[in-house]
């Protein structure tokens, strides 16, 4: 609900407060005070398109803020902290949040700017959280209920839980269904380009399958290449090595004595010094383990030398060619070894999703054919639920319009099927909600075929029925009671008090019979200084008494009037009566 309201520079409007009931407020005044001023504020606020012309003469700004306080888990604070806003803990379950929008003219121009929370938001987004807080009802205004998403969500709760549980599992089966279907038809769609695929991928990791590689492999083959492409040189330092440690062969005819041998001899001879020379014997330890490391080294290359012995020739192309072949797979599946290895680890899940689409396809078919039956089984019956909600909303909205002096109205319902036969999201039908407001004439769409005051009794009847199922949390009323009076101004400020009881009311009237029935009576008053060119209003909430005077000035145009006076404190009091 809407606590409160400021209004700065709009209109006749310099500025004021107003403070609105959580029940039925009713905004009155003398014509051209600027009663609807406080309708234009509100609409503002939902993101109605800023007129220029609004901001009041010699202002250059409008204004208009608000406090709503919502329960916790309301919608529209879902929005508004999406879109950054700040939040105020009530403490009671419920939350707090400011709206605000004002309006700037200038030499170039119009601008607008739209606050939630504290936050700058864009006005659709005000928008959108408005339309979650508040239901305007004007002359001028759109009918909330004139999207046909909006009325069957309408039928659809008033139906009660067992129409809500009905589309709800109507829903998940036709979901079902959908998401099935589009697979299917993907699969047929693209089943050559799959099998392409299929075969592609096979085709790919049979070759890799037939390779057998293993990670690090072509840099152990790269090694071995370029060893044998260097036997003879590597053989060559490593025979020569192994002489110069070991000394020549016995063959090649030479006598110098290798590095092992001399080695030795040093030894030998610092071990025959005569005494037990400590130094010498330490000495003689590092000659001996000299000695070993030389021969374990020559022992090191007499084997690489033997292992170079093999078919290097056979070898070098054996290697050469296995790095081909691997080289081949990174080109294509790599870059890497490694990646080609878990490219075809990837890809065994794929071949076999794509190989079993056949089995699939017939598994989708059974799918489809049993949801297919399960929807529209429950489609029939979400139909023949809303054929009984729509006689009891139709019976119940035309009793409504009867008691606020419609008698020849009536409200229709009617539940239109889909073109094709085939169920859709919601069902197998549209609902189109339709008013007749005469004997004889055809029943048209809400918004159609009536006048601005019977559009807003046809709503004001529609929203009384709707408010335990389908409230939002405030109802705007604008000239409700347009061209009625007498005993029908009473019905219609029974009506809004009645709805008051569920949700939070705002009416602009000119009808005493209404106005009596309010909580909060907030009145516009208008004052003007004709010398200076300038009118100003004030809005003001009435004590008791005030309201006796206001009352009176409505019924007899001047509040001095003692049976008018004495006529505002009886239709306080029966409206008093009533609502207890």
């Amino acid at each position: 609900m809407i606590d409160w309201m400021q209004i700065t520079g709009l209109g006749v409007i310099g500025e004021a407060t107003v403070d609105l009931d959580p029940g039925f407020t009713v905004v009155t005044g003398e014509t051209g005070a600027g009663k609807t001023m406080v309708v234009t504020a509100l609409g503002l606020l939902l993101g109605r398109r800023a007129d220029a012309g609004a901001v009041r003469r010699g202002s250059r700004r409008a204004a208009v803020d608000a406090g709503v306080r919502l329960p916790a888990d309301h919608p529209a604070l879902s929005l508004a902290a999406e879109a950054g806003a700040v939040l105020d803990d009530a403490g009671d379950g419920s939350a707090d949040l400011v709206l605000s929008r004002s309006v700037t003219t200038s030499g170039d121009g119009t601008r607008s700017r739209a606050g939630l929370g504290g936050r700058a938001v864009p006005v659709g987004v005000l928008a959108e959280v408005g339309s979650a807080l508040v239901a305007v009802h004007g002359q001028n205004d759109q009918v909330r209920l004139r999207s046909a998403a909006a009325q069957r969500h309408a039928l659809d709760a008033f139906g009660g839980p067992q129409l809500v549980a009905a589309a709800a599992a109507y829903r998940a089966d036709h979901t079902a269904y959908v998401a099935a279907r589009r697979e299917r038809d993907l699969l047929v769609e693209r089943r050559q380009e799959r099998a392409r695929e299929a075969e592609a991928l096979q085709r790919g990791l049979e070759e890799i399958d037939r390779a057998e590689p293993e990670a690090g492999e072509d840099e152990t083959l790269r090694a071995l290449i370029r060893r044998l492409e260097d036997v003879e040189e590597l053989r060559a330092a490593a025979d020569g090595g192994h002489a110069h440690l070991a000394g020549p062969d016995i063959e090649s005819g030479d006598d110098l004595p290798g590095a092992i041998t001399l080695v030795e001899s040093a030894r030998a001879a610092v071990q025959a010094a005569p005494g037990d020379d400590p130094e010498l014997a330490a000495a003689a330890g590092r000659l001996a383990e000299a000695s070993v490391i030389l021969g374990d080294i020559a022992a090191d290359l007499a084997r690489f030398s033997a292992d170079l012995d093999g078919d290097a020739v056979s070898d070098l192309d054996a290697a050469q060619t296995r790095l081909a072949e691997l080289s081949r797979l990174q080109r294509l599946y790599g870059p890497e070894l490694t990646d080609v290895l878990a490219w075809a680890e990837a890809q065994r899940p794929r071949l076999e999703e794509l190989q079993g689409d056949s089995g699939r396809i017939d598994e989708l078919e059974a799918d489809l054919a049993r949801l297919d039956a399960s929807r529209r089984e429950r489609a029939a019956d979400l139909t023949t639920l809303r054929t009984a909600a729509a006689g009891r909303l139709e019976q119940a909205v035309t009793a409504e319009l009867h008691a606020l002096f419609m008698p020849d109205a009536s409200f229709h319902v009617s539940l239109v099927p889909l073109d094709g036969g085939d169920p859709g999201p919601h069902g197998a039908e549209d609902v189109a909600l339709a008013l007749r407001p005469h004997a004889g004439a055809e029943p048209r769409p809400l918004g159609r075929g009536a006048s601005g005051g019977e559009l807003s009794r046809v709503m004001l009847a529609l929203e009384v029925v709707l408010a335990e199922t389908d409230p939002v949390p405030t109802f705007v009323f604008d000239e409700v009671d347009a061209g009625v009076g007498g005993e029908a101004a009473v019905s219609i400020g029974a009506r809004l008090a009645r709805l008051a009881r569920r949700v939070q009311v705002i009416a602009v009237t000119h009808l005493p019979q209404v106005a009596a029935y309010a909580d909060r009576h907030v009145r516009v008053e208008k004052n003007s200084d004709p010398e200076a060119g300038v009118t100003t209003s004030d809005v003001v909430t009435l004590g008791q008494q005030e309201r006796v005077d206001e009352l009176a000035r409505m019924l007899a145009g001047h509040g001095d009037s003692a049976a008018a006076r004495a006529h505002a404190r009886e239709l306080l009091e029966a409206s008093a009566a009533e609502r207890a």
